[in-house]
Parts: C-alpha cells; sequence; structure tokens
C-alpha cells in the first residue's frame, strides 16, 4: 500500500505538472498574454510550490506523512474544480497556484516516505518511483491534447474541463493513502541535527545549486517545449505534443533502467554525466534547427536522473534528518524555478525586439535564446556536480 501511494502519488505529479505544455498556448490566447507575462504566470505559479515546500516538513512532523500526502492530493483536486470555473484572469491565477500548494506538499511528502522506505538499493528504489512520474508525463501532453477536443451533448471540454478530469484522478492514490501506515514518525527530535548544522554543510548548498539548475531545465521543457515548435518551426499541436512526449518518454525510460547505475558509478558522477549529457543535447538541438529537433527528446534521458539521484544523495548522506534536508533543497530549489521561468520569458521578449517584434525571425531567435536558458541551466548542474565531486574526494566522502 506503501509503494502503490508512491507509485500513484508520482503518476499524479507528472499529470499535474505537464498537461500545461498543450493548454498554454490556449491559456495565453483566451487571456491575451505576451511571452514575458506568460513566464510571470509560471513564476507565480512556481512561487506557490515553493510556499509550500517550506511548510511540508514541518506538518509532517505535527500530523504525519499520511496526513500531509492526502491533504495535498485533495488540494490538487479542488484546484481542478477551481480552474474549471475560472473565467477572470485573477481567478485562475488563484486556481493555479493552489494547485502548486498542492503539488509542492505532495512532492516533499513523496520524498520523504521514500527516503525513509528505500534503505537498499537507494538509487534504483528513487529513479524507479519517480519513473512513474516519468511515464505519466509521457502521456499527459498527448491525453491533454485529445481531452482538450473532446466534446460532449455539443459542449467541448477545451483546457478547463481537461484540467478537471486530470486533477480529480487525484482521488485514487487518496483511497490508498487512507489505508496505508506510514513508516518513520516516530524518530525523537533530540536524534536530530539541528536546521542550523544543517545549513553548515557545503554539500547541501552544492546539491541546491545541483538540484536548482537541474529542475529548472526539466520544468522548463514542460512550459516552453511546445510554443517552441509550434511559433519557431510551425508545428501543428499534435506534432508538438508528440516531440514533448517524447521527451518524457525518454526521461521515464531512464529513470526505469538507468537506476541501477548511479548505485554502481556512484551518485555525485551520476550527476555530473547526466546533466552534461542533457546540456550537450539541448544546445546541439537549438544550433542544429529543426532538423535535429529529436534531440530536445533525448535531453530528456539524461535530466530525468538529476532529482531522484539527489534525494538517494540526501537519504544516504542525512539518514535520520531526511525531511528537513529535502525540505531545504527543495524550498531553495523552488526559488531557482521562479528565476528560470521568468528569465526564460524575459530573454524572449528581449530577443525579439532586438531582432524585430513583429518579424518571424524576430520571434525564431527569440524563442531560440529563451530556450538557451533551458540548456544553460543544465550545463550548469553540471558544473555544480563537478564542484561537489571535487569536495567530497578531498574529503574522502564520495557518495
Amino acid at each position: 500500500m506503501q509503494l502503490a501511494t508512491i507509485f500513484l502519488g508520482f503518476v499524479i505529479f507528472g499529470f499535474s505538472e505537464n498537461i500545461k505544455g498543450p493548454a498554454i498556448p490556449r491559456i495565453q490566447f483566451d487571456f491575451m498574454l505576451n511571452e514575458s507575462q506568460l513566464g510571470t504566470l509560471l513564476s507565480l505559479n512556481a512561487l506557490g510550490y515553493l510556499i509550500a515546500c517550506s511548510f511540508t516538513a514541518y506538518l509532517t512532523r505535527i500530523w504525519g506523512i499520511k496526513t500531509v500526502t492526502v491533504t495535498a492530493l485533495g488540494t490538487m483536486a479542488v484546484s481542478g474544480i477551481l480552474i474549471y470555473f475560472s473565467h477572470s484572469y485573477p481567478l485562475f491565477s488563484a486556481s493555479y497556484f493552489l494547485m502548486y500548494i498542492g503539488n509542492g506538499m505532495l512532492e516533499i511528502g513523496l520524498a520523504v516516505l521514500g527516503a525513509r522506505i528505500f534503505v537498499k538499493n537507494t538509487g534504483t528504489m528513487m529513479n524507479l518511483s519517480h519513473g512513474f512520474y516519468g511515464l505519466s508525463s509521457t502521456v499527459a501532453p498527448l491525453i491533454a491534447t485529445g481531452l482538450m477536443k473532446v466534446t460532449i451533448n455539443g459542449y467541448t471540454l477545451d483546457w478547463r474541463g481537461m484540467y478537471l478530469i486530470m486533477l480529480l484522478l487525484s482521488v485514487v492514490p487518496i483511497i490508498f493513502a487512507m489505508f496505508s501506515t506510514f513508516p518513520g514518525d516516530n524518530v525523537q527530535h533530540e536524534e536530530r541535527i539541528s536546521l542550523r548544522s544543517l545549513l553548515k554543510d557545503p554539500v547541501l548548498w552544492l546539491m541546491v545549486l545541483i538540484l536548482s539548475f537541474g529542475v529548472t531545465s526539466e520544468l522548463a521543457v514542460g512550459g516552453w517545449l511546445v510554443n517552441f515548435l509550434e511559433k519557431a518551426y510551425r508545428w501543428d499541436t499534435i506534432t508538438a505534443s508528440g516531440l514533448l512526449s517524447a521527451f518524457f518518454l525518454c526521461f521515464a525510460l531512464a529513470r526505469l533502467l538507468l537506476g541501477p547505475l548511479t548505485d554502481k558509478i556512484g551518485f555525485t558522477l551520476s550527476l555530473i554525466i547526466f546533466s552534461g549529457f542533457s546540456a550537450l543535447c539541448t544546445f546541439v538541438a537549438i544550433l542544429g534547427g529543426e532538423g535535429l529537433a529529436f534531440l530536445f527528446a533525448a535531453s530528456g534521458a539524461g535530466i530525468a536522473m538529476i532529482y531522484p539521484t539527489v534525494m538517494a544523495l540526501i537519504a544516504r548522506r542525512y539518514p535520520k534528518e531526511s525531511d528537513t534536508a529535502i525540505t531545504v533543497t527543495v524550498t531553495l530549489m523552488g526559488l531557482g524555478s521562479v528565476i528560470g521561468n521568468y528569465a526564460v520569458g524575459g530573454v524572449i521578449e528581449a530577443v525579439k525586439k532586438l531582432f524585430g517584434a513583429d518579424s518571424q525571425l524576430g520571434l525564431l531567435r527569440g524563442l531560440q535564446a529563451g530556450y538557451g536558458i533551458i540548456g544553460l541551466c543544465a550545463a550548469l548542474s553540471a558544473v555544480s556536480g563537478l564542484l561537489l565531486y571535487s569536495y567530497l574526494y578531498k574529503r574522502k566522502e564520495i557518495i
């Protein structure tokens, strides 16, 4: 029942995060938003995620993981109902913000639960559980595209109806969570290392950098790839969504198949290799033009490994303080996501004006430059991994 809760929880998390790809252009049209405003919207919602991460570990210690997990999933279901009825931009923004509050709570809850359960083959099991996020992310854009076109009694679901249906699926893992027992809530507070001591550890801050750059790159793909392909190369929505699904297929397969490799070669070295691979694929895809667009999908195989491998590293290095360490790293990572999404939208607008705001060339160069930020984040994640490896190697603490 615990595994079912974790696996299904990640399935729902993948849906809620990645159905936005095909929906973003419609949301942008309905509310008449430019790229900069769109980047701001995504950043504000990442801020909701950040806020949730900041208090979830505290709630976990007070309520227990079970209550936190059920509350998170319930919040996401309610947000789906509110999004469906949001016909004004302020209500839509608030509803989307609430969904990310639920997302943040769910991610911390699942990560803490995984850290407590997966005491053996940590890298393999962390990647396997996160692989379910990848699997749902693979089909999410295609399901979203299909649902938006479904007509019931003359009424087309569109993006609002699609969000309603997908987020109401949160009820399924709630049922499993209600019948589960959750371990680890009986660890005494005096057995824990203080937050101040954790914050003095340079390893924690280097993991924050790796995670921030890596996850910013990962999440930005879901928000910007379909938009990029439709506007830069004039792809239709189905074809563009198909490539986004291919990205998440590579993403899911990497987590399902390459987890044992991280246990074998070490978590720190794995972070360098995989984030570097993702950066290389992204830059070559941008510079190579439409003919190499498939490399956007291939980059998913590298960036997929960053988050679960960092979680496995945390579980190994801080076995009794995993909830606090996870909260610190994920909260600061959320701050990086806010800045990252805003940077992508801002760079697109700035470069568009430089090359001609109303020209196709200006739009193409703007989108290429904005998407380059995604590749840059992956590259900076690899650089941060090198710094971590160097620090741990000197102290003979390589994990």
